[in-house]
């Protein structure tokens, strides 16, 4: 549904955007995450032919966003970032040229209309002007408009900015409910709506692709992934380290409490045994007969994941940059 090639955008001699490659099929819900800078509204904003790349091509629906426009953003329901919407127009009246402007009509127009108000929870706002709508109100009003016309593609920006935890969980489910039919892509700085809502995930940094995977794909990166963590009562910690060290899935132990109640970190030889030596593990603590607090293997977290492969001094160097243009002068 969605192929990007070699996505670059310049910007004077910095690139936003620098390679990007990907391709989202139906029925996939695609989250796009990155530090702020990264690239990702910029990506979302030449997929929907909103500004032209400086190289590279993509395609919509088997339609080129630069040589068919027309026929590609027919297949797009867009929400971008801080959407726009006609202050003076009420929801109603925003939503019914909304739908005008994609091809609606009579009563195809009024059924639409009645769908997305149903389906945003907009009822209750539907005759107020859209300049006396709260935040939460506004953004759901404007990601109605970008589902009106039922489109098979949607790429959001940031589509729970701004809402309250009961309206991002009722987006979150309107998503997830529409990315079995639709290939979908959202950007967001939320991590849980990754595991809650996307079947796949992209992490760009500085307008390059860092990872490419599943949510739990993606976990498998954390650097606690599969470790082992004990809690034991009754054992001194040095001959507890001593004797779990020569458990045979085991590569390193370390202490990370001691006292009456002593914490131990455990990893494997081998990545994908953690089964295994979780089981190794309880087996060696029963025989020496010291008592477990607790035993728990660690599944891996996205935002350690995150923090690990992108730069955090993104932002400063970027402010560099601007500062030392401003410096240099035109």
């Amino acid at each position: 549904m969605i192929k990007v090639e070699n996505l670059k955008k310049a910007f004077g001699p910095k690139f936003a955007v620098n390679g990007v490659s990907f391709s989202v099929e139906r029925g996939e819900v695609l989250g796009f995450l990155g530090p702020n800078g990264a690239g990702k509204s910029t990506t979302m904003r030449m997929i929907t032919g909103f500004i032209p790349p400086t190289n590279g091509r993509v395609t919509v629906g088997g339609f080129d966003i630069i040589a068919n426009p027309i026929e590609a953003k027919r297949l797009i329901g867009y929400l971008p970032e801080n959407a726009p919407a006609y202050s003076d127009m009420t929801v109603h009246s925003f939503l019914s040229f909304s739908a005008e402007i994609r091809g609606l009509s009579g009563r195809e127009r009024s059924t639409a209309i009645e769908r997305v108000i149903d389906l945003c929870f907009l009822d209750s706002v539907v005759q107020q002007s859209v300049d006396t709508l709260s935040k939460g109100y506004r953004h759901r009003t404007c990601f109605a408009q970008s589902i009106i016309h039922d489109p098979d593609i949607l790429i959001l920006d940031e589509p729970t900015d701004g809402l309250d935890p009961n309206q991002k969980h009722e987006v979150r489910s309107i998503i997830k409910r529409m990315g079995e039919k639709k290939a979908i892509i959202f950007s967001t700085h939320i991590l849980e709506e990754v595991e809650a809502v996307c079947s796949r995930a992209i992490i760009v940094d500085r307008g390059q692709i860092v990872a490419d995977g599943t949510p739990d794909q993606l976990k498998l990166k954390s650097p606690n992934a599969g470790a082992v963590f004990l809690k034991l009562r009754g054992a001194e910690a040095s001959a507890a380290k001593e004797r779990l060290a020569k458990i045979g899935p085991v590569d390193k132990v370390l202490v990370l409490e001691d006292g009456d109640t002593i914490t131990l970190k455990l990893t494997a030889k081998e990545s994908g045994n953690s089964g295994d030596l979780a089981a190794s593990v309880a087996d060696a603590v029963n025989q020496a007969r010291w008592r477990i607090e607790e035993l728990r293997t660690e599944e891996g977290k996205l935002d350690e994941v995150f923090r690990s492969i992108t730069k955090p001094d993104t932002a400063k160097k970027e402010a560099a940059w601007v500062v030392s243009r401003i410096l240099s002068g035109p």
